[in-house]
């Protein structure tokens, strides 16, 4: 959104959401019109009446999606996939309006599945998701906020970190994760000996974490950081790391990447595994390792700051910057405008190279 605003200062941007979800609180805050489906934007998967209603809210949205569609007569549709995406691309394809797709994950979801064809075209983070759908299907990695201009030193010094000493990330994702937060409760005494801890506790997490850090000896607390939540300063953070523990999410691996960030990638265990195969590439390519969440613990993390004076670390660091495509916003942004023009979309090698350009 920054970059497509950026670029067409005389933007009107529009969000088709659904209800269960968190676009009520962020989109209207961030200046955009929401209209909500009656589609609930999550499906739901456990025993409910809404398993019976799911589908009639489903049907009910396409009618919806296509007057919404015919008010706005849009120029160009951009999608993440979800349940949501279903009845908007449906309608988008009935009008002959273009749109683009992405899909974040290696192993497509279900809806992305179901509504991939109904894109004019599609775009993904993994070369090996492009052959689960159909052409074209372009590889451009993870749209990520621009981590250009932003150095170690600085980076500290806004976080208030200490520059002599490495800095180990630890983050779980947006929600408090409990076997992350627990086996941190069982290491810090021992990290804080070696490191210096940045830790996204998630905010039901913040408590427990702040206590934490008060049982430590006064030498040694400013080398434990909890914050619940890092909004602004997460590109800080990701730059003044030297290695993240974290999950495997398509935007928590692609921001690691373009920071040349290593890491312990712990991915969540549910969700059809999705994240373990997130995770694959940066594991074979030698810019992570992989610990299986149930193997999580206190002595595991103990075992991760260790890679903090290991000679692999530059190496991995390296390893990341290969694999990285910092500049997956800008060709998102490009596809949308050539479609909104109804013009000819690059080529898979020319988006390539235009994925990989750093600022």
């Amino acid at each position: 959104m920054t970059q497509l605003r950026a670029r067409q200062p005389d933007l009107e941007l529009r969000w088709l959401g659904g209800h269960r979800g968190l676009e009520a609180s962020i989109v209207p805050g961030a200046g955009i019109a929401l209209q909500r489906l009656w589609l609930r934007s999550l499906r739901t998967v456990d025993v409910s009446p809404n398993v019976v209603l799911d589908p009639l809210r489903l049907a009910a949205s396409v009618p919806q999606a296509l007057i919404g569609l015919l008010r706005w007569r849009p120029d160009v549709i951009y999608t993440t996939g979800g349940y949501v995406a279903i009845p908007v691309l449906a309608a988008a394809a009935l009008l002959g309006i273009p749109s683009l797709i992405w899909e974040g994950n290696q192993v497509p979801g279900r809806s992305v599945r179901l509504s991939a064809r109904a894109a004019t075209a599609r775009t993904v983070s993994f070369a090996a998701t492009r052959d689960r759908l159909p052409p074209p299907t372009f590889v451009i990695g993870t749209p990520i906020r621009d981590l250009g201009g932003l150095d170690k030193a600085t980076a500290r010094e806004r976080l208030g970190l200490p520059m002599d000493i490495p800095v180990l990330l630890i983050f779980g994702g947006s929600q408090s994760v409990r076997r992350f937060n627990e086996a941190i409760a069982g290491a810090i005494a021992d990290l804080v000996e070696r490191c210096c801890v940045v830790h996204v506790t998630g905010p039901s997490g913040i408590a427990a974490a702040e206590a934490l850090r008060t049982r430590l000896p006064a030498g040694r607390r400013e080398r434990y950081r909890p914050f619940g939540f890092l909004h602004d300063e997460m590109d800080a953070a990701l730059v003044a790391a030297d290695l993240l523990v974290g999950r495997a999410g398509s935007s928590t691996l692609a921001e690691a990447a373009a920071a040349g960030l290593p890491m312990v990638v712990v991915p969540y265990p549910h969700a059809a595994a999705h994240q373990r195969a997130n995770a694959a590439e940066m594991v074979d390519a030698g810019a992570a390792v992989l610990v299986a969440d149930e193997d999580l613990d206190a002595d595991a993390l103990r075992e991760a700051c260790g890679l903090l004076f290991d000679e692999r670390l530059t190496a991995m660091s390296a390893a990341a910057f290969r694999v990285a495509r910092p500049a997956a916003a800008a060709a998102s942004v490009r596809l949308l405008e050539l479609l909104a023009a109804r013009e000819p979309l690059p080529s898979a090698t020319e988006l390539d190279a235009m994925t990989r350009a750093r600022s």
